[in-house]
């Protein structure tokens, strides 16, 4: 058996963090699902502006739409483009989702960048492509800036799924879990069904690491006294704040407030990890999905990395083991002056400017090849 499908003996999905026109003609997704048990797949700008960006892939596609649409808007020639991956991936998903009853199956589409300041835009936005997609199995994805984190109880509320995005410190995942139990709240207020509804929150790991480790390396460089106490926290700190970010998780689960959602048959929003593709050349390439395995997560898995699973992982019940671990990593950062704190909130900046600089060449890409196929 595949050692990415083992993974669901241990309660954790697998998506695929790639969208690409031939990968879908070809049959590429089809392919994981039969032989990987992947059960989902996420897109964001960066994969869209590589994927529409270079080759010839969607030039006629966006040759017909020009026909018809003459004069579009570059917002909505990309629209066009990206929906139609995305409702393809979407049917190639739907037996997964039908048989697992709506609790997995999904394809994720990202609201703009630029919205990421914007509770109403973002709102806006959500329900727009969640009308032009029409997929019972679509994820909005979100980002859980402080403007998001409103966005996504009215979103759940209107009985759209989300997967929140650009989550980095155990503080901003705990508003946005609290946002989406907001959402399901006002739907039982109103006499409306929660148990089709699905959430996950996208936990961003191996970036913590690349910024908290970039400090180590300075300090004991510069010959820090305290760089034996350095070197045993690097590579640690993301996967220990990650699994205690779970732990919250659990008890939260345990919770009367979820306990009465859950009896209404609500789904629980699950811990997604992204940014599982490891960065540093001395960790293991599969560091992030080794230790980041339990029940009720999914991790969203570049394809190389995913490749890299697929031949040397280790499946285990990894992310509940040694907690007071990680709490012991995690003050050792604090003691040290790492500013895990400070880290998290460059990293949610850095990731909505990255994003924002991604959508801002994929329509300039797009912009280009107006003339080419007009």
């Amino acid at each position: 058996m595949s050692l990415l499908k083992d993974l669901t003996s241990h309660g954790q999905a697998v998506w695929l963090d790639f969208v690409d026109r031939k990968f879908l003609e070809a049959g590429g997704l089809k392919k994981l699902v039969e032989e990987d048990g992947l059960t989902g797949v996420t897109s964001n700008p960066s994969i869209f502006e590589k994927a529409m960006g270079y080759g010839d892939a969607y030039d006629a596609t966006l040759a017909e739409y020009d026909k018809e649409h003459p004069g579009a808007a570059t917002m909505d020639r990309y629209e066009a483009l990206a929906i139609q991956d995305i409702k393809a991936a979407a049917e190639t998903l739907a037996p997964v989702y039908e048989a697992k009853q709506a609790k997995d199956g999904y394809v994720s589409l990202e609201v703009s960048p630029y919205l990421a300041n914007d509770t109403d835009a973002t709102i806006a936005e959500a329900q727009k492509l969640w009308a032009a997609v029409d997929r019972s199995n679509l994820m909005i994805k979100i980002p859980g800036t402080p403007a998001g984190v409103p966005a996504i109880a009215a979103t759940i509320a209107a009985g759209i799924n989300v997967n929140v995005t650009l989550l980095f410190s155990n503080s901003a995942y705990q508003a946005v879990a609290l946002a989406y139990v907001e959402g399901l709240e006002q739907r039982v207020q109103q006499g409306l069904p929660i148990d089709r509804i699905a959430s996950v929150a996208s936990f961003f790991v191996s970036r913590i690491d690349s910024k908290i480790d970039e400090k180590i390396d300075a300090r004991i460089k510069d010959g820090d006294p305290e760089s034996e106490a350095l070197k045993a926290i690097r590579g640690k700190v993301a996967i220990a704040n990650a699994k205690l970010a779970y732990d919250w998780f659990l008890e939260f689960s345990k919770s009367s407030r979820w306990q009465a959602l859950a009896a209404k048959g609500a789904q629980v929003q699950r811990l997604l990890w992204a940014s599982t593709g490891t960065k540093d050349p001395t960790f293991p390439d599969t560091l992030y999905l080794d230790e980041l395995i339990g029940p009720d997560t999914v991790n969203t898995v570049p394809p190389k990395t995913l490749d890299a699973f697929r031949d040397h992982g280790t499946p285990g019940n990894t992310l509940g083991s040694d907690i007071p671990g990680a709490r012991h990593v995690l003050s050792g950062a604090e003691r040290l002056g790492l500013d895990l704190d400070g880290v998290t909130d460059a990293l949610v900046e850095e990731g909505v400017a990255s994003f924002s600089k991604a959508f801002d060449d994929l329509l300039g890409a797009i912009a280009k090849k107006q003339p080419a196929v007009a």
